[in-house]
């Protein structure tokens, strides 16, 4: 009987059906591709995926409790929910910071309002004023302000000075803001990872206006070129085998040569024909495709099947 591999997505268009035909293609009729259905779920009741990618729980609580139940009965989610429910950027930073990533100077903020159902009594272990003096020498100005564990660049912010961070972080909430150095780059890349063993550089530029981020080509050039996309590389797989994700992208921004690790939490990064152009997107289809009948090819009924990174297994 032929090994399912399902694909939970929302309203994105272009990847999900590309990666069903790929899948269909490569599969030979071994493996089946079609987008995930569901019409009810009870608990510990296994619905027949060997694979599934996940393109929208972080969004939806209700399929990230689906995708939960189906690892629990063997089924590979790409990216594993436990790991994404648990992780934020800041702690990325801070494994990073081990395992020897170049990243910018970061520090983490308490929320500008208080979180709903706590009083003054609840902040009794943080130290009013905060030691602003040691941070603002330590990140300096301008710097970027952003949410610990947000994404899709949303309530991301420059601060050009103290007092320019004081009143951008009122806008800001109940959300836990960090504070990160700006590195002002010659090159910028975004990495496609999947597998922690397939990478494809794409020279980005975040300054552009959405669908022309990746209109742009490397600064960098020759034997320096050379040597910076081998760095790229092995960085990019390091820390994707630290933090156990398959599906992926890291950004850096290089500088001096190096390349600074800037956001390297993207298990649903964009995958758009239109955004990402036809040759990343053909990469991408292509070896999202070949990842997942690799994972089923693995599948074991009967066993828990989901793979966790080096930050927990090496803890075991």
């Amino acid at each position: 009987m032929a090994k399912k591999i399902g694909i939970l997505f929302g309203m994105e268009d272009t990847f999900p059906w590309a990666f069903i035909d790929k899948v269909n293609e490569l599969g030979k009729g071994e493996y089946i591709a079609e987008p995930v259905q569901i019409d009810k779920l009870e608990q510990g009741a296994d619905y027949g995926y060997a694979v599934i990618i996940d393109r929208i729980s972080q969004d939806v609580p209700f399929y990230r409790a689906y995708l939960k139940n189906a690892a629990v009965n063997g089924t590979y989610v790409i990216n594993n929910p436990f790991w994404w429910s648990a992780d934020e950027k800041f702690f990325n930073n801070a494994l990073m910071s081990k395992i020897g990533i170049p990243l910018p100077k970061t520090v983490l903020l308490p929320s500008h309002e208080r979180p709903t159902n706590t009083s003054e009594t609840s902040f009794r272990n943080l130290k009013f004023p905060h030691d602003w003096e040691y941070i603002f020498n330590y990140i300096g100005f301008p710097a970027y302000m952003k949410p610990h564990d947000g994404g899709g660049w949303r309530n991301v912010y420059r601060v050009e000075s103290p007092e320019d961070m004081w009143a951008k972080h009122a806008e800001t909430e109940q959300l836990v803001m960090m504070v990160q150095e700006e590195i002002v780059f010659e090159d910028y890349y975004r990495v496609y990872c999947l597998g922690r063993k397939y990478v494809h550089i794409m020279p980005y530029e975040p300054r552009n206006p959405h669908h022309l981020r990746y209109a742009t080509t490397h600064q960098t050039e020759g034997k320096e070129l050379e040597k910076l996309l081998k760095t790229i590389t092995d960085y990019t797989i390091k820390m994707n085998e630290a933090l156990g994700y398959d599906f992926n992208t890291v950004e850096f921004a290089v500088r001096d040569g190096i390349p600074y690790a800037i956001d390297f939490c993207n298990p649903a990064p964009d995958a758009d024909r239109n955004s990402v152009g036809e040759e990343n997107f053909q990469w991408i289809v292509e070896h999202a495709a070949k990842l997942a009948i690799e994972k089923a090819k693995d599948y074991k009924p009967g066993k828990i099947n989901i793979d966790w990174g080096k930050f927990v297994t090496n803890q075991l």
